[in-house]
């Protein structure tokens, strides 16, 4: 309860206020009350330092000024030397330019057929005397008589008897694999048909029991034809010839191709014996 002379009270601070009831002797007590005159000074103390760190170049050059270079005279000497001048220099001479060499020319100028009312004996055509030292001209002409004259040469007759000399042209080495593999005419069936109708087994294959596959290799020509026939692998008894009789019987193939040219193709091909 407030009493009537409260007025006479002492006025607390705002930090009596905050730390009334609580323990001064902390320490943040005495902190709080001199915190405001501490941060003046500090301001203070910042400020004049700002202001004599800007006003310190003034005043050093207000009492100890330095001489500039535009108050010094500046003299040097100096020493002029006369240049020499360059020599001229000579023009080139040009040439002069060689006179070419003239022919000698005589005035002989191509005929026309005119009526003999119209013909003038002025000009007449120059004689064969005249053109042995000259050349036929539009006007005649002295020459220098420094040019020299390119003869034809003389025909000579041959020695030797010359023969035309015939140049083997080069053998295409044949393909292994092409596009497209030659073929007999009318395909396998047609082929395995010739070689049923032709193929005889021999006497001493058949008395012998002799069986077996003969394989044949041979070239296919850009024409067709069959050439270079050998045997690769045979099994004797008379077979190996008679597959070679029937090949040399064979006719043309369908040439192969490779890029859709005709080329040579080596070509193998079994030949089978049965007994039947």
């Amino acid at each position: 309860m407030l009493h009537a002379n409260a007025s006479t009270d002492v006025a607390l601070t705002y930090d009596d206020i905050i730390f009334q009831a609580r323990n001064r002797a902390y320490g943040a007590f005495d902190l709080r009350q001199h915190y405001r005159p501490t941060l003046s000074r500090a301001v203070g103390l910042g400020v004049g330092l700002f202001l004599l760190g800007v006003a310190l170049p003034t005043l050093y050059d207000r009492f100890w000024p330095k001489e500039t270079i535009a108050n010094k005279e500046i003299m040097t000497q100096v020493t002029l030397e006369t240049i020499k001048e360059q020599p001229a220099e000579k023009p080139i001479e040009v040439p002069p330019a060689e006179k070419q060499p003239a022919v000698k020319t005589v005035r002989n100028l191509p005929l026309d057929v005119l009526p003999d009312a119209d013909v003038v004996e002025e000009n007449p055509p120059a004689t064969v005397e005249e053109l042995k030292d000259a050349t036929s001209g539009p006007v005649t002409a002295e020459g220098t008589g420094d040019i020299d004259v390119i003869a034809a040469p003389e025909a000579t007759v041959a020695t030797v008897q010359e023969k035309a000399v015939e140049v083997e042209s080069k053998t295409e080495a044949p393909f292994v694999t092409v596009e497209q593999q030659p073929e007999y005419p009318g395909g396998m069936s047609a082929l395995i048909n010739f070689l049923g109708k032709n193929l005889n087994y021999p006497r001493q294959a058949a008395s012998a029991g002799v069986s077996g596959r003969v394989f044949v290799s041979f070239i296919v020509n850009t024409d067709g034809s069959l050439t270079d026939i050998q045997i690769l692998k045979g099994i004797g008894f008379g077979c190996d010839e008679e597959a070679l009789r029937v090949m040399n019987k064979m006719p043309h193939w369908k040439p192969g191709k490779q890029s859709g040219r005709a080329v040579r193709v080596k070509y193998n091909l079994p030949i089978a014996f049965t007994l039947e």
